[in-house]
């Protein structure tokens, strides 16, 4: 069973924590990809709903308004840190590239382990504009979506065609995928 530990180091969860308290936006875009979440949920009939790297919380939010039923899992986020519970639907959108490249093997088991019927990842392939509190940029691990692509099917998940709807300013340096565990 991973820990939390094994997904997360202490120090970075807390720089995490600092960069979510601050005033600067971050980890509150989540919103703009609910139509496209809502679209992946019809197509597998997903009832359920985890945002893995939830942030503020703010794609779960819209989603609710829609009727669906979602919960919120983020370890750098108090409201969220507990233990994510199972889900038809996992997304993870705006987080991959953010996890320690020590760890990203193991969020990738997380999610697959928490995944009943699919999971929908946005993952940037380009640097972000926020730094880590070392001055670090805070995505950590910038690599083309073909880098993506070969990580999430090593993980252990089968690439799905792609979702059939997109939000009105649709990124061009990210890798979008639904995926089946």
């Amino acid at each position: 069973m991973l820990t939390q530990h094994d997904l997360i180091s202490r120090r970075y969860c807390e720089w995490q924590r600092r960069m979510h308290a601050d005033a600067r936006p971050y980890g509150n875009r989540g919103e703009q990809w609910a139509p496209t979440v809502a679209d992946v949920a019809r197509r597998y009939g997903a009832s359920s709903i985890l945002d893995y790297g939830a942030g503020h919380g703010r794609l779960s939010s819209v989603l609710r308004e829609s009727g669906f039923v979602c919960r919120d899992y983020d370890p750098a986020v108090q409201a969220f840190a507990g233990r994510p519970a199972f889900a038809d639907l996992v997304t993870c959108t705006d987080v991959m590239e953010h996890v320690e490249p020590d760890r990203l093997e193991a969020v990738f088991t997380h999610i697959r382990q928490l995944a009943r019927k699919a999971a929908f990842f946005v993952i940037a392939t380009r640097p972000a504009n926020k730094r880590l509190p070392n001055g670090g940029n805070a995505h950590l691990i910038i690599e083309p979506a073909s880098w993506w692509h070969d990580r999430v099917v090593a993980a252990g998940f089968t690439v799905q065609d792609g979702p059939t709807v997109w939000p009105e300013k649709r990124p061009s340096a990210c890798w979008v995928g639904v995926v089946t565990p």
